[in-house]
């Protein structure tokens, strides 16, 4: 039978979690829980990038074309 993190990565983590909060670092699953980690920091990092881009991009274009301001270009710019 395929270990929990194969079947059901959502119960697999709220395992995981239940673990670290009781102090059960025995039964951790160190080596998908050191992947998972890594991609969740991948994932910020590249959403991080392209919030950023977009936010560049606007500001831009609020420069360099003034006539073409909207509210829509303030509520993303804000967020």
């Amino acid at each position: 039978m395929p270990a929990l993190y194969d079947r059901d990565i959502s119960a697999w983590a709220n395992e995981q979690a239940a673990f670290l909060r009781s102090g059960q670092f025995d039964k951790l699953d160190l080596v998908n829980l050191a992947d998972e980690i890594e991609v969740v920091g991948k994932s910020e990092k590249r959403a991080f990038a392209g919030r950023l881009a977009m936010l560049i991009a606007l500001l831009l274009k609020w420069k360099v074309q003034p006539e073409r301001q909207c509210r829509s270009w303030i509520s993303l710019i804000k967020l």
